[in-house]
């Protein structure tokens, strides 16, 4: 359910972004000033154009009924990766941190509320600030140490068609923010599922992370009930107390500084991209940009 702007929190004087809608309250920072108004909400919705409900529930459940589910037994667990414990095993996956899909427990398992594949769905759970960056407008940073591999946030927002979202994207003026995120995974068959999601009008503090060209955190597609899914946001390092989070927009991971990046954009694509400022050793100068919501109708996928 969405919630209001802001509030203030718990007992503290601070404003508190969520409306208490998260079990941790999202502090803003500094006093006195908030971003531009949109409706918080902890969870993706359907979009306008009504064509995908992220609430719909359309996976079996699981028959287990042990309070934490195993596998081979689970069949939510055979479906692809898994969790083996709320951090994930970073060191074995390398720039590729998964190459099978993740399915968690949904509405209609048997299995208990503590089980170890609920973990996304439980929603925030770290102390989040949001905060004024001198160049980059808002970001986010941590209040306490994060390990690696633990789950930070969803990146939560209106779920669209691509039609939808390539008229948004085209209706934008050059000096308005991008919140729309496109989601490409390619499937074994070797189709392609795309997911567009906008939280501009309807998100989460996820709407506020920024770019960086070597970001702390990284994406994953994770399914609860349905094959919509939840983009969440896992720490890629140990990240400290007052650190800004950030992820890579394009969805690459931790890149070689010999990666290939879209450096030098072509000369038309440059008044419709925005600079970068993460200020990395291996900044690409521009923030990526997805030709593809561009497009002519004709052109389109």
């Amino acid at each position: 359910m969405a919630a209001g702007l802001c509030r203030r929190g718990r007992g503290l004087g601070m404003a508190e972004l969520s409306g208490g809608s998260e079990a941790v309250a999202v502090e803003l920072w500094p006093p006195g000033e908030a971003p531009p108004a949109f409706q918080y909400s902890p969870e993706s919705v359907a979009g306008a154009d009504g064509e995908l409900d992220p609430t719909e529930v359309t996976f079996p459940g699981c028959p287990c009924r042990r309070s934490s589910c195993q596998a081979p037994e689970c069949p939510c667990l055979s479906r692809g990766h898994s969790y083996s414990s709320p951090r994930l095993r970073l060191a074995e996956q390398q720039q590729q941190p998964f190459s099978r899909p993740v399915f968690e427990c949904n509405s209609l398992c048997c299995c208990g509320e503590g089980c170890q594949n609920r973990l996304v769905q439980r929603g925030l759970r770290l102390r989040l600030q949001v905060f004024r960056t001198p160049r980059k407008g808002w970001g986010v940073r941590a209040l306490e140490p994060v390990p690696a591999g633990s789950f930070v946030c969803e990146y939560a927002g209106e779920v669209l068609g691509f039609a939808e979202a390539q008229r948004r994207i085209q209706a934008q003026s050059p000096q308005q923010p991008n919140y729309i995120i496109a989601v490409r995974e390619h499937l074994h068959d070797g189709r392609v599922m795309e997911t567009f999601v906008d939280p501009s009008r309807v998100g989460n503090v996820g709407r506020f992370l920024n770019h960086s060209c070597e970001p702390n955190l990284f994406m994953v597609p994770v399914r609860v009930d349905s094959m919509v899914p939840k983009l969440a946001l896992f720490a890629a390092v140990d990240i400290s107390a007052g650190e800004e989070l950030s992820y890579d927009y394009s969805g690459r991971f931790h890149n070689s500084p010999g990666a290939s990046r879209e450096h030098k954009p072509v000369e038309e694509e440059n008044s419709l991209r925005k600079p970068c400022y993460c200020g990395s050793r291996t900044c690409a100068s521009f923030l990526p940009w997805d030709s593809s919501l561009f497009s002519t109708p004709a052109s389109s996928p």
